[in-house]
């Protein structure tokens, strides 16, 4: 494969209204078939009209940047200082939710394009119209990485071609079937067009030749694709918010009352501990350990014979959730003094949450028995359970 990345000269300032397609292909007679135009998406928020007005200077600009950041945050994912990292409407991550005070008047700011694949799909149809050439389009924007320094360009939209390349089931050649690899071209293609675009060298427009034959008859279901969901993002949020977010699910940490299922519910096996990991017990312990009153005395339960003995008076028959008991007692005597008590109260909270912290469940019962038979004594029962395994994955 041979590419060439072209600049597009010549296409000026694009304002509000400015038919796009028509300025490129006007600028650039020389596009073929097969040709990936890439675009940045401020000249196509330009000419859509997805500006700002603010003040030029003082705290009622920042006020007004403020606000525009909140109408285009769909979440808040990190903040360190000034700098904002948000989830647009879009589901795109980036900073200032991609508005942009650079190479714009001093009293407008920029926002993305409302819908990149859509833009995408309106200047491919206008340059197939006007020129005659069918070409695939990119929208690009500049997005900084989680793991490395810089910057680079990557595609908020695209028509005319996959958003992915997947080599799924393809067989390298040392004979390896490929079985997660797929390779997010556009944004390949959209940082090779920056090269030729530069920042302030004002070339909105890159072209690169050789990597598709034809573009596809379709549109395509565009850069959405890209778009991690919730459920398998391993970064939703920045580390002090992941922090904080722990600590509000400690705060708000729910209580259960005796025979009702711990949060994750797993099977019980007749005198094994029935998959409680016992080390993640032992850690959530030490994680607790310099911080509850000295004296605090825990103890992990999980014969499955006394486990059923404790709680068959509260547990229906076959309705145990439990894989052990963790019996807590405060420091001192029974009938510790009510400080003490209270103090006891909080060091159980922070074990739950310790617990929570490593996958395991817990719900509160009635303490043991006395030693000398004289009733229940003072402290607390955990009913401690491990989450379900994972399920298989399909190969």
């Amino acid at each position: 494969m041979r590419l060439e990345v072209l600049p597009v000269l010549g296409i000026g300032d694009v304002t509000e209204g400015d038919d796009l397609s028509a300025m490129i292909s006007t600028a650039a007679p020389w596009l073929r078939d097969g040709d990936v135009l890439v675009v940045t998406s401020k000249v196509v928020s330009k000419a859509e009209g997805r500006l700002v007005d603010v003040p030029v200077d003082g705290p009622e600009r920042e006020a007004a940047r403020a606000e525009a950041l909140a109408g285009e945050t769909a979440r808040p994912v990190a903040r360190r200082g000034g700098t904002r990292i948000v989830q647009t409407h879009h589901g795109f991550v980036m900073a200032s939710a991609g508005i942009d005070a650079s190479n714009v008047d001093r009293s407008r700011l920029v926002l993305l394009p409302k819908d990149p694949d859509a833009s995408a799909r309106a200047l491919r149809a206008g340059i197939r119209e006007r020129h005659g050439a069918d070409v695939a389009v990119i929208v690009s924007d500049t997005m900084g990485r989680p793991w490395r320094n810089g910057l680079t360009d990557v595609a908020l939209g695209v028509a005319g071609m996959p958003a992915v390349r997947d080599h799924r089931g393809e067989v390298d050649p040392y004979g390896n079937k490929l079985h997660i690899t797929q390779m997010a071209v556009v944004d390949e293609l959209a940082g090779a067009g920056e090269l030729v675009k530069g920042k302030c060298d004002q070339v909105p427009v890159a072209v690169v030749r050789g990597y598709l034959g034809t573009a596809d008859p379709d549109d395509g279901p565009g850069a959405a694709v890209l778009v991690r969901d919730a459920e398998h993002d391993l970064f939703a949020l920045g580390t002090a918010e992941a922090r904080a977010d722990g600590l509000r699910a400690a705060a708000t940490l729910g209580e259960s009352s005796p025979g009702t299922p711990a949060p994750v519910v797993p099977a019980v096996l007749d005198g094994a501990d029935g998959g409680l990991d016992r080390a993640a017990v032992d850690r959530a312990l030490r994680t607790v350990a310099g911080v509850v009153a000295p004296g605090t005395v825990c103890t992990l339960v999980t014969d499955g014979q006394r486990v059923r003995a404790r709680l068959g008076a509260t547990v229906p028959a076959g309705r145990l959730p439990a894989t052990a008991l963790l019996d807590c007692a405060p420091p001192g005597p029974a009938g510790a003094d009510p400080g003490a008590l209270i103090r006891f109260g909080a060091d159980l909270h922070r074990l739950r949450a310790a617990l929570a912290a490593e996958g395991i469940g817990s719900a509160l019962l009635p303490p043991p028995p006395a030693a000398d038979g004289g009733g229940a004594g003072v402290g607390v029962t955990l009913l401690v359970s491990a989450p379900p395994s994972p399920p298989t994955p399909g190969g």
